[in-house]
């Protein structure tokens, strides 16, 4: 599976985050399966980048906060938005990838 394939996936995850409020290791694999992600290396990326992204969430949550319009709070963004922009924010912040390659990424999302 490509990159963007796989991070597609890995938004669609974090969408589910957004609407669950939490995912367990259960619902992580029924994930998986239900959208036959059988690549190892991609369950790895997307499993990994979950958990990451749930362990960094407040800072992330604060950045995407700082930056919103006077009298705006997270409540007000669409879960598919808070997604991409987690999505996003992680993969700059705290992954290799190019600022510009992830913000691509995000738009095509």
């Amino acid at each position: 599976m490509k990159r963007s394939e796989a991070r597609e996936m890995l938004f669609k995850a974090l969408y589910e985050v957004e609407i669950q409020k939490d995912i367990t290791e259960e619902h992580m694999e029924l994930f998986l399966e239900n959208n036959e992600v059988t690549d190892a290396a991609t369950i790895g990326y997307i499993k990994n980048a979950v958990s990451e992204i749930n362990e960094k969430k407040e800072e992330i949550e604060e950045l995407i906060t700082k930056n919103l319009k006077k009298d705006w709070t997270l409540e007000r963004i669409s879960k598919i938005n808070i997604a991409l922009l987690k999505l996003a924010i992680y993969e700059i912040k705290y992954t290799e990838t190019p600022f510009k390659v992830a913000i691509n990424e995000a738009i095509d999302l």
